[in-house]
C-alpha cells in the first residue's frame, strides 16, 4: 500500500514539474532558432542551431541597457525596502501601541491593491518633480508594494525571538543600535533574506508602473520586451532570448535564498 502510493507521488511528482518546466524549456528551445523555423515548422529542438538573438541583446544598447536598468533601480528598492522595513517590523513585534493591529492592516491593504490603481498619482507627481523615466522613480513607486510584504514577513521571524535576548542585550550595556546591528540581525538573516528576495521578484517583474513612469534612459527590460514588433512582425527568436536571460537574475536569488524561504515556510509567513 506504502509503495502504491509512493509511486503515485513520484508520478504526480514528475507530471508537475514536466508541466511546470515545459514553457521554460519551450522558450529557451525558441530562442536558439530563427524566425523562419519557428514560424515553419514545429520541432523538439533546433534544426538549424543559432546564437543569433543573444548577440543581438548583447550588441544592442536598447536591449541590454534594458537588463543594466532593471538591476539599478530593483537593487534600489530592495535596500530601502528592508531597511525601512527592519526598524517598522521590530516595533511591531515588540510594542503594543493605540492602533498596531490597524495600521499593520492598512499596511497589508496596500500590499493588495492593484498598481493601476496608483498610476495617475504616480505619473503626475513624478513629472512635477522631474522624477519621470529615472530608476529612483521606479525604485519609490515599488516601495508601496514591497515595504509592506517585508514587514509582514520580518514580523513574523522578530516574533519568534524571545524578549529576554533584549532585555540582557540590554542590561549587559548594549546600545539599541549595537544590540540591533550585532545581535538580533544576525538571529533574524534568513527573514532578511526571504524579505530581500520577494522584494526582488516583485520589483523584477513588475511591468505596469515600470513602463508607464520610464521612457527611455531608465526603460527596463520587461518594458522593452513589450515592444518587439517591427515592420517585418514579431521578433519571435530575439523575445525567447530576452525572457530566457531574465529568468537568469530570478534564478541566482533563489539559489542563495533557497534555505531561508524554506524557513520561512516553516515558520508559517512565506
Amino acid at each position: 500500500m506504502d509503495e502504491r502510493r509512493f509511486r503515485k507521488r513520484t508520478i504526480f511528482l514528475i507530471a508537475y514539474l514536466l508541466f511546470a518546466l515545459l514553457p521554460i524549456y519551450w522558450m529557451v528551445n525558441m530562442s536558439f532558432k530563427t524566425n523562419e523555423e519557428i514560424l515553419s515548422s514545429f520541432s523538439l529542438w533546433p534544426q538549424h542551431f543559432s546564437l543569433a538573438s543573444y548577440k543581438t541583446i548583447f550588441t544592442d544598447p536598447s536591449w541590454y541597457s534594458g537588463y543594466i536598468n532593471s538591476l539599478i533601480y530593483v537593487a534600489i528598492n530592495t535596500v530601502i525596502s528592508i531597511s525601512v522595513a527592519l526598524p517598522a517590523a521590530y516595533a511591531f513585534s515588540r510594542y503594543s501601541f493605540l492602533g498596531d493591529k490597524h495600521v499593520f492592516f492598512w499596511l497589508l491593504t496596500n500590499r493588495m491593491t492593484p498598481p493601476a490603481v496608483f498610476l495617475l498619482p504616480f505619473f503626475q507627481l513624478y513629472t512635477t518633480l522631474g522624477l519621470m523615466d529615472t530608476h529612483l522613480a521606479v525604485a519609490l513607486a515599488h516601495l508601496l508594494f514591497n515595504v509592506p510584504l517585508a514587514v509582514w514577513i520580518l514580523e513574523g521571524f522578530m516574533s519568534g525571538i524571545p524578549r529576554e535576548i533584549d532585555e540582557t542585550a540590554y542590561i549587559d550595556g548594549y546600545s539599541f543600535p549595537r544590540f540591533f546591528l550585532t545581535v538580533f540581525l544576525p538571529l533574524i538573516k534568513a527573514g532578511v533574506g526571504v524579505a530581500a528576495f520577494f522584494c526582488f521578484m516583485f520589483s523584477w517583474v513588475e511591468l505596469l508602473l515600470a513602463r508607464t513612469l520610464t521612457s527611455v534612459d531608465a526603460k527596463p527590460i520587461v518594458a522593452t520586451m513589450t515592444r518587439t514588433v517591427s515592420a517585418s512582425g514579431m521578433d519571435w527568436s530575439t523575445l525567447a532570448a530576452a525572457g530566457t536571460l531574465t529568468i537568469v537574475p530570478g534564478a541566482i536569488v533563489i539559489w542563495f535564498v533557497r534555505h531561508y524561504i524554506a524557513k520561512g515556510f516553516a515558520m508559517g509567513r512565506v
